[in-house]
Protein backbone atom coordinates (compact mmCIF):
# COMPACT_ATOMS: atom_id res chain seq x y z
CA UNK A 1 0.00 0.00 0.00
CA UNK A 2 2.83 2.36 0.98
CA UNK A 3 4.65 1.75 -2.19
CA UNK A 4 1.47 2.20 -4.38
CA UNK A 5 1.18 5.75 -2.60
CA UNK A 6 4.70 6.41 -2.79
CA UNK A 7 4.41 5.70 -6.66
CA UNK A 8 1.48 7.72 -7.21
CA UNK A 9 2.49 10.81 -4.77
CA UNK A 10 5.72 10.44 -7.66
CA UNK A 11 3.43 10.63 -10.79
CA UNK A 12 1.33 13.26 -9.54
CA UNK A 13 4.12 15.81 -9.11
CA UNK A 14 5.61 15.06 -12.54
CA UNK A 15 2.33 15.74 -13.86
CA UNK A 16 2.04 18.75 -11.88
CA UNK A 17 5.30 19.14 -13.83
CA UNK A 18 3.87 18.65 -17.22
CA UNK A 19 1.26 21.20 -16.62
CA UNK A 20 3.77 23.85 -15.42
CA UNK A 21 6.41 22.87 -18.52
CA UNK A 22 4.58 23.96 -21.68
CA UNK A 23 3.08 27.31 -19.38
CA UNK A 24 6.66 28.07 -18.66
CA UNK A 25 8.47 27.35 -22.03
CA UNK A 26 6.13 29.87 -23.72
CA UNK A 27 8.00 32.54 -22.36
CA UNK A 28 11.55 31.26 -23.99
CA UNK A 29 10.60 33.05 -27.04
CA UNK A 30 11.38 36.25 -24.87
CA UNK A 31 8.62 38.41 -26.06
CA UNK A 32 7.06 40.67 -23.66
CA UNK A 33 3.18 40.48 -24.71
CA UNK A 34 1.97 37.14 -24.15
CA UNK A 35 -0.06 35.17 -21.80
CA UNK A 36 0.58 36.52 -17.88
CA UNK A 37 2.81 39.27 -19.19
CA UNK A 38 -0.04 41.19 -21.15
CA UNK A 39 -1.57 42.35 -17.74
CA UNK A 40 2.23 43.49 -16.88
CA UNK A 41 2.74 45.67 -19.86
CA UNK A 42 2.73 49.09 -17.44
CA UNK A 43 5.92 47.26 -15.77
CA UNK A 44 7.40 44.62 -17.83
CA UNK A 45 9.56 47.05 -19.48
CA UNK A 46 11.34 47.36 -16.27
CA UNK A 47 14.57 45.46 -16.23
CA UNK A 48 13.89 44.77 -12.18
CA UNK A 49 10.81 43.13 -13.15
CA UNK A 50 11.95 41.36 -16.56
CA UNK A 51 14.62 39.92 -14.21
CA UNK A 52 12.54 39.04 -11.79
CA UNK A 53 10.18 37.61 -13.52
CA UNK A 54 12.43 35.01 -15.35
CA UNK A 55 14.49 33.87 -12.64
CA UNK A 56 11.11 32.91 -10.79
CA UNK A 57 9.41 30.96 -13.18
CA UNK A 58 12.77 28.58 -14.29
CA UNK A 59 13.59 28.24 -11.11
CA UNK A 60 10.04 27.50 -10.08
CA UNK A 61 9.41 25.05 -12.35
CA UNK A 62 12.89 22.91 -10.96
CA UNK A 63 12.05 23.35 -7.59
CA UNK A 64 8.53 21.94 -8.19
CA UNK A 65 9.57 19.47 -9.99
CA UNK A 66 12.39 18.22 -7.39
CA UNK A 67 9.57 16.92 -5.12
CA UNK A 68 8.67 13.82 -6.68
CA UNK A 69 12.43 13.49 -5.07
CA UNK A 70 12.08 15.06 -2.35
CA UNK A 71 9.49 13.44 -0.61
CA UNK A 72 9.32 9.68 -1.80
CA UNK A 73 10.13 7.26 0.62
CA UNK A 74 12.05 5.27 -1.76
CA UNK A 75 14.36 8.16 -2.74
CA UNK A 76 14.87 8.64 1.00
CA UNK A 77 15.74 4.88 2.30
CA UNK A 78 17.29 3.81 -0.71
CA UNK A 79 18.77 6.95 -2.32
CA UNK A 80 19.88 9.26 0.38
CA UNK A 81 22.54 11.13 -1.95
CA UNK A 82 19.82 11.95 -4.68
CA UNK A 83 17.62 13.11 -1.74
CA UNK A 84 20.63 15.64 -0.66
CA UNK A 85 21.53 16.49 -3.54
CA UNK A 86 17.61 17.13 -4.77
CA UNK A 87 17.25 18.96 -1.42
CA UNK A 88 19.85 21.03 -2.22
CA UNK A 89 19.13 22.49 -5.17
CA UNK A 90 15.17 22.75 -3.61
CA UNK A 91 16.90 25.17 -1.19
CA UNK A 92 18.99 26.79 -2.96
CA UNK A 93 16.76 27.65 -5.91
CA UNK A 94 14.31 28.35 -3.59
CA UNK A 95 16.11 30.76 -0.84
CA UNK A 96 18.69 32.78 -3.42
CA UNK A 97 15.72 32.99 -6.24
CA UNK A 98 12.12 32.17 -6.50
CA UNK A 99 11.14 33.52 -3.16
CA UNK A 100 13.37 36.65 -3.42
CA UNK A 101 11.87 37.27 -6.99
CA UNK A 102 8.76 36.28 -6.36
CA UNK A 103 8.28 38.80 -3.41
CA UNK A 104 9.42 41.44 -5.88
CA UNK A 105 6.48 40.46 -8.26
CA UNK A 106 4.49 40.06 -5.72
CA UNK A 107 4.41 44.12 -5.02
CA UNK A 108 3.37 44.27 -8.67
CA UNK A 109 0.51 41.36 -8.52
CA UNK A 110 -3.14 41.98 -10.10
CA UNK A 111 -5.84 42.19 -8.30
CA UNK A 112 -5.35 45.08 -6.09
CA UNK A 113 -3.26 45.84 -2.75
CA UNK A 114 -4.96 42.38 -1.25
CA UNK A 115 -4.07 40.44 -3.37
CA UNK A 116 -0.28 42.07 -3.21
CA UNK A 117 -0.53 41.51 0.24
CA UNK A 118 -1.43 38.02 0.24
CA UNK A 119 1.48 36.97 -2.51
CA UNK A 120 3.93 38.84 -0.36
CA UNK A 121 2.94 37.17 2.69
CA UNK A 122 3.71 33.81 0.28
CA UNK A 123 7.00 34.86 -0.70
CA UNK A 124 8.37 35.47 2.97
CA UNK A 125 6.04 32.28 4.16
CA UNK A 126 8.00 30.53 1.49
CA UNK A 127 11.35 31.30 2.09
CA UNK A 128 11.13 31.03 6.14
CA UNK A 129 9.31 27.59 6.04
CA UNK A 130 12.25 26.50 3.60
CA UNK A 131 14.62 28.37 5.78
CA UNK A 132 13.34 25.94 8.57
CA UNK A 133 13.41 22.90 7.08
CA UNK A 134 17.33 23.57 6.16
CA UNK A 135 18.23 24.65 9.50
CA UNK A 136 16.53 21.66 11.53
CA UNK A 137 18.12 19.03 8.88
CA UNK A 138 21.80 20.75 9.63
CA UNK A 139 20.94 20.67 13.30
CA UNK A 140 19.85 16.48 12.21
CA UNK A 141 16.15 17.24 14.05
CA UNK A 142 14.72 15.60 10.88
CA UNK A 143 11.34 14.89 12.36
CA UNK A 144 11.41 18.84 12.54
CA UNK A 145 12.86 18.94 9.21
CA UNK A 146 9.99 16.74 7.71
CA UNK A 147 7.49 18.86 8.86
CA UNK A 148 8.94 22.51 7.75
CA UNK A 149 9.83 20.84 4.23
CA UNK A 150 5.80 19.74 4.24
CA UNK A 151 4.64 23.15 4.82
CA UNK A 152 7.29 24.81 2.90
CA UNK A 153 6.06 22.20 -0.62
CA UNK A 154 2.81 23.20 0.10
CA UNK A 155 3.73 26.82 -0.66
CA UNK A 156 5.35 25.67 -3.65
CA UNK A 157 2.31 23.58 -5.05
CA UNK A 158 0.59 27.04 -4.49
CA UNK A 159 0.95 27.48 -8.42
CA UNK A 160 -0.56 24.48 -9.59
CA UNK A 161 -3.83 25.08 -6.97
CA UNK A 162 -4.35 28.51 -8.30
CA UNK A 163 -4.61 27.75 -11.67
CA UNK A 164 -6.63 24.60 -10.72
CA UNK A 165 -8.69 27.25 -8.73
CA UNK A 166 -9.22 29.36 -12.13
CA UNK A 167 -10.19 26.86 -14.20
CA UNK A 168 -12.62 25.95 -11.62
CA UNK A 169 -14.31 28.62 -10.79
CA UNK A 170 -14.55 30.01 -13.80
CA UNK A 171 -16.93 27.11 -14.60
CA UNK A 172 -18.94 26.92 -11.74
CA UNK A 173 -18.93 30.68 -10.95
CA UNK A 174 -19.82 33.17 -13.23
CA UNK A 175 -17.27 36.04 -11.61
CA UNK A 176 -15.24 39.08 -13.10
CA UNK A 177 -11.34 38.40 -12.97
CA UNK A 178 -10.17 41.00 -10.83
CA UNK A 179 -12.49 38.95 -8.12
CA UNK A 180 -11.51 35.39 -9.03
CA UNK A 181 -8.02 36.37 -9.06
CA UNK A 182 -7.58 38.20 -5.59
CA UNK A 183 -10.14 35.16 -3.91
CA UNK A 184 -7.05 32.53 -5.80
CA UNK A 185 -4.33 34.76 -4.33
CA UNK A 186 -5.52 34.00 -0.79
CA UNK A 187 -7.08 30.42 -1.25
CA UNK A 188 -4.30 28.91 -3.42
CA UNK A 189 -1.98 29.29 -0.26
CA UNK A 190 -3.98 28.93 2.86
CA UNK A 191 -5.85 25.89 1.77
CA UNK A 192 -2.32 24.33 0.89
CA UNK A 193 -1.07 25.00 4.57
CA UNK A 194 -4.38 23.72 5.92
CA UNK A 195 -3.82 20.43 4.08
CA UNK A 196 0.05 20.18 4.91
CA UNK A 197 -1.28 20.65 8.45
CA UNK A 198 -3.62 17.72 8.24
CA UNK A 199 -0.96 15.65 6.47
CA UNK A 200 1.79 16.27 9.14
CA UNK A 201 -0.96 15.49 11.54
CA UNK A 202 -1.61 12.22 10.53
CA UNK A 203 1.81 11.20 9.87
CA UNK A 204 3.60 11.53 12.61
CA UNK A 205 0.60 10.62 14.93
CA UNK A 206 0.62 7.53 12.92
CA UNK A 207 4.30 7.54 13.58
CA UNK A 208 4.06 7.76 17.24
CA UNK A 209 1.68 5.10 17.53
CA UNK A 210 4.18 2.98 16.24
CA UNK A 211 6.41 3.50 18.78
CA UNK A 212 7.87 2.17 21.16
CA UNK A 213 10.39 1.70 24.26
CA UNK A 214 13.65 0.32 24.38
CA UNK A 215 15.04 -1.44 27.47
CA UNK A 216 16.96 1.59 28.00
CA UNK A 217 13.91 4.10 28.25
CA UNK A 218 14.71 5.49 24.57
CA UNK A 219 12.12 5.88 22.41
CA UNK A 220 11.94 3.21 19.17
CA UNK A 221 10.11 3.42 15.64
Amino acid sequence: MLRIVNISWTLLVLLFGMIMFPIVMQYTSWELDIDFLMSKQHVIYEFYYQLAFYVHIFSSLIILICGAFLFSKHVLQKQAKLHRITGRIYVGLLLIFAAPSGLIMAYHANGGWLAQLSFILLSILWWLTTYKGLAFAMQRKFKLHQKWMIRSYALTLSAITLRLGQVALGILFDLDTITQYLMLSWASWMINLVIAECIIYVKFRFQKSKSFLLPNGRLAH
